[in-house]
């Protein structure tokens, strides 16, 4: 793939230098790249979805690597290989209608003509019959859309349009598969792209009159789904938890202000004294788990504390890309990273508190600056997301529409002394 490799450089580069914010940006960005991917990839006759399922990990394991902790970019790599297995089963298995049909015509002309359907891989005619045999989950059969059916192949009974129709057939099988697979890739970009609107539009139905909201930090989902509140002529008070030490809360309360929102700029300490005032608490998310645990701004954990003391609902919005299929004990999952002394006090404060006196040389004083909490399901009221809203425990079987077991581990973490 030498016309990929500049793009997937570039994108490594800015995912290990931390330039591209939100995980929105970072999920569009990554389903742009593997749709070139895919487009590039040139595929055998036989195990076409196995060549490219192959090119996709490839590069997913690369781009996971660059940054661990950006979850969204291994959801995004384990979407596309779930894409891929679906689109091959669902070729595979209108191939075996198409054998079945033929079949009948077989028995009054038996030209052998069957030397013309495409070959298939046992592991996808095996996951075919099995697709036939699950039942659908209620996700699925909301989502799903009417799907023309199948048109038999047919073809004239000369042998020279028989050698063109087999030759024609291995290249078709191929193009029609990566057709598929883009077309579902856009489709998925295109979830992703408004994702943040069709999470807004569910506003008014959890959000009334004169009602008071508190929030933490900053967070675009939780911008626009107010935003939409409001414009829907809803009044209510915001009431922003600043999200020291990086203090994400004071441009996003000032954006609300010029919204036209009233809000209320607090620190993060207040957030017990004043949450007895509340409503709901609205917040936004890094990921969310399989087990439906949410890791999120650190300081999450201890809002998310206060209002199961108080009663107060605490709803999470987060898009479809942000569900990760992994639990947090998996060893792929990177929960944290400690961020610079440098947020909390600056490097004279720090150099004071440093006794070389010792022998030691080892400072009296450490600064931990982690970025994330961990907020266990059972804290979680509801989840909202761009298929609507969801119980924790629902969780677990969006992610089974969406992800496939076969792809969870995409490159394991080294163990230490390897």
């Amino acid at each position: 793939m030498p016309d990929v490799q500049p793009l997937l450089n570039d994108f490594i580069n800015k995912l290990k230098k931390r330039q591209i914010e939100g995980s929105q940006a970072t999920s569009k960005l990554t389903a742009e790249l593997l749709r070139s991917v895919i487009s590039h990839t040139r595929v055998p006759y036989t195990n076409q979805a196995g060549a490219l399922i192959d090119a996709v990990k490839s590069v997913g394991a690369q781009l996971i690597a660059a940054n661990p902790l950006e979850l969204a970019v291994g959801n995004i790599v384990r979407r596309v290989l779930n894409i891929i297995r679906d689109e091959d089963i669902s070729l595979t298995t209108a191939a075996i209608g198409g054998l079945n049909l033929s079949s009948v015509s077989d028995d009054e002309d038996d030209d052998g003509e069957g030397d013309n359907q495409p070959v298939l891989s046992a592991a996808a005619v095996a996951a075919a019959a099995r697709s036939t045999l699950r039942a659908p989950s209620l996700h699925t059969l909301l989502e799903e859309t009417p799907v023309s059916a199948a048109i038999p192949h047919t073809s004239s009974s000369g042998g020279e349009s028989d050698g063109k129709s087999k030759s024609a057939d291995k290249g078709s099988r191929s193009k029609r598969l990566k057709h598929h697979v883009i077309e579902a890739v856009n489709e998925l970009i295109e979830v992703i792209s408004t994702c943040h609107e069709v999470i807004a539009e569910q506003a008014v139905e959890h959000i009334h009159q004169n009602e008071v909201i508190l929030t933490l930090g900053s967070s675009k989902t939780v911008s626009k789904f107010l935003s939409f509140a409001k414009e829907k002529k809803r009044s209510f008070r915001v009431f922003v938890a600043e999200g020291a030490p990086r203090y994400k809360g004071h441009a996003f309360a000032k954006g609300l202000v010029e919204k036209g929102l009233q809000t209320t700029l607090i620190t993060d300490s207040a957030v017990f004294a004043m949450i007895s005032r509340v409503n709901m608490v609205i917040v936004g998310a890094h990921a969310v788990m399989a087990n439906g645990g949410v890791i999120a701004p650190v300081g999450m954990n201890m809002v998310a504390l206060a209002a199961q003391k108080h009663a107060v609902p605490f709803v999470v919005l987060a898009g479809s890309h942000k569900l990760c299929p992994l639990y947090p004990h998996n060893p792929e999952v990177l929960l944290n990273e400690l961020r610079s002394p440098s947020e909390l006090l600056d490097f004279g404060e720090f150099s004071d508190c440093l006794d070389f006196g010792s022998g030691s040389g080892s400072p009296l004083l450490h600064v931990v600056n982690p970025t994330f909490d961990y907020v266990p399901p059972n804290l979680v009221s509801l989840f909202i997301t761009d298929t609507g809203g969801h119980n924790p425990s629902y969780i677990y079987r969006l992610i089974a529409d969406y992800y496939s077991a076969d792809d969870l581990v995409i490159q394991r973490r080294p163990t230490p002394g390897s």
